[in-house]
C-alpha cells in the first residue's frame, strides 16, 4: 500500500486521494487498509516516514566524516536538494503527504537537532536556533526541494538556488555572512562536497 500511496501522491495531495483509490492501486481489500492505518493521515505519516528515513540515511552518510555542526547542517540541505532532483517521485510524495515531522523532538529530527544544539553551544548560531532552528531549517529545505520539483531546473540553476538558500538560511540562524558564503560555495553543485 505504501508503494501505491507513493505513486498516487505524485499527482495529488493526500486529502484528494480516496481510500478506494489506494486499495485499488495496491490490489487489496478496503479492510486491509484499516488493518494497517487508522485513517488517511496515518497512511500519509507512514509514507512520509519511509521516505524521510531514507533521506536521513543519505544525510548521515554524506556527513559521516564532517565534524563541524554548521557544515553538517549545510550538507543536509545539499543532500535534500540532490534527493529531490534524483528521486522526484519520492520527494513529491514526502512533500505532499503532510506527514513530514517538523517538531524539534521528533526522532527523525535527531541529527539536525544535535547539530543545531552543538552549533548553538559553540556560539556558531544565535540562541533562538535552539528553540526553533529545526522548524526553520526543515521549512527551508522543503521549500528548496519543492522548487526543484516545480521548476525542473538545470543542475546549474539548482546549484545557484542551493547557494542562495544556504547563505540566507545560515545567516538567519546566526552564521556570519562570510562563513555562510564559504559553506555555500563548498556545497554548491560542483563544489568540493557535492556528489
Amino acid at each position: 500500500m505504501i508503494s501505491a500511496g507513493l505513486d498516487l501522491l505524485v499527482d495529488r495531495p493526500i486529502d484528494a486521494i480516496p481510500i478506494d483509490d489506494v486499495v485499488a492501486a495496491a490490489g487489496v481489500a478496503k479492510g486491509s487498509f484499516f488493518n494497517h492505518f487508522g485513517d488517511k493521515h496515518d497512511f500519509a505519516v507512514a509514507i512520509a516516514t519511509e521516505v524521510r528515513v531514507g533521506l536521513e540515511h543519505l544525510v548521515a552518510e554524506a556527513n559521516k566524516d564532517v565534524g563541524d555542526p554548521v557544515e553538517r547542517i549545510a550538507g543536509g540541505m545539499r543532500v535534500g536538494l540532490e534527493f529531490a532532483i534524483r528521486q522526484p517521485k519520492r520527494s513529491m510524495a514526502l512533500l505532499r503527504s503532510l506527514g513530514s515531522p517538523t517538531m524539534r523532538e521528533h526522532p527523525l529530527n535527531q541529527g539536525l537537532r544535535a547539530d543545531i544544539d552543538a552549533a548553538v553551544s559553540r556560539g556558531f548560531l544565535r540562541p533562538e536556533a535552539a528553540r526553533h532552528g529545526v522548524l526553520y531549517w526543515l521549512g527551508l529545505c522543503q521549500a528548496l526541494m519543492l522548487s526543484a520539483l516545480d521548476r525542473r531546473a538545470t543542475a546549474r540553476d539548482a546549484g545557484q538556488r542551493l547557494a542562495d538558500m544556504l547563505v540566507l538560511g545560515l545567516t538567519g540562524l546566526g552564521v556570519s555572512p562570510k562563513r555562510a558564503v564559504e559553506l555555500a560555495r563548498a556545497n554548491a553543485f560542483g563544489g568540493k562536497r557535492s556528489g
